[in-house]
């Protein structure tokens, strides 16, 4: 499994510490940046790096983190494909997988604390999509996605 991640200023601590952990458990991580945690940058274009890289399968997933989580999840979701979930917990972690067949996920380092973050990490990567009834739900994401991207 390969993981491609970036954050912004306010992402870049919690994005160190997911990269560290998830090489401790032998999966490849790609940084898309920022190389600098002390300069302000804009969430917008990590986001769309790491979105970048899945949709052209460059990752097998991908995770990035800002303050809350929630720009650069709406940057990244303005790729299209891309099906990136704010996760705060970890049965929502799970789910986003499992019944949204999410390839992306974002994470607040102000919201969320380093333990609670490894282990929506660790849920979200360790979860399976379901398929079945979930299928037609998440193929009707991506016709309203295509209706709109003519």
């Amino acid at each position: 499994m390969k993981i491609g991640l970036a954050s912004d200023h306010g992402g870049y601590n919690l994005k160190s510490e997911i990269i560290k952990h998830l090489k401790e458990k032998g999966i490849e991580c790609i940084d898309f940046g920022p190389d600098n945690s002390l300069e302000s940058v804009d969430y917008p274009i990590f986001g769309e790096k790491v979105a970048n890289a899945v949709i052209s399968k460059a990752v097998d997933y991908g995770i990035v983190c800002c303050g809350t989580g929630i720009g650069i999840s709406l940057a990244a979701n303005k790729v299209p494909g891309i099906r990136c979930a704010v996760v705060s917990d970890v049965f929502s972690a799970k789910m986003s997988k499992a019944h949204n067949d999410a390839n992306m996920l974002s994470l607040g380092e102000r919201v969320l604390g380093r333990g609670l973050a490894l282990e929506i990490v660790d849920a979200w990567i360790n979860t399976e999509f379901e398929g079945d009834r979930h299928s037609k739900r998440v193929n009707m994401i991506k016709e309203i996605e295509e209706r709109y991207n003519k």
